[in-house]
């Protein structure tokens, strides 16, 4: 599902707020962490994640590799900060704008 400007728009000012619920450390992006972004996908929609990597690429490759791996879809990436969002089919929480 691709989200549209205005979706993207909408779920980047909801994301604002949000605290970092899932965080990245040495070790990388793991299969836990991933099973623990997805238990907070399904339960939140929308959360942010945390990624301490040394650099830019590392970022992005890791932030990648999360929405991937998770079916997920990138709202936003500022600095080491990632808004996830995907939508819980069986039931949705957040009612985006057309």
């Amino acid at each position: 599902m691709a989200l549209t400007n205005s979706q993207l728009r909408y779920l980047r000012g909801l994301a604002h707020d949000l605290n970092p619920v899932i965080m990245v450390g040495n070790k990388g992006v793991t299969d836990s962490l991933v099973a623990e972004l997805e238990v907070a996908l399904d339960h939140h929609e929308l959360v942010k994640v945390r990624i301490s990597a040394g650099d830019r690429d590392a970022r992005d490759v890791m932030a990648a590799d999360l929405a991937q791996r998770t079916g997920a879809q990138k709202v936003q990436r500022i600095g080491n900060v990632l808004a996830l969002y995907r939508r819980n089919g069986d039931a949705p929480k957040l009612e985006l704008p057309k």
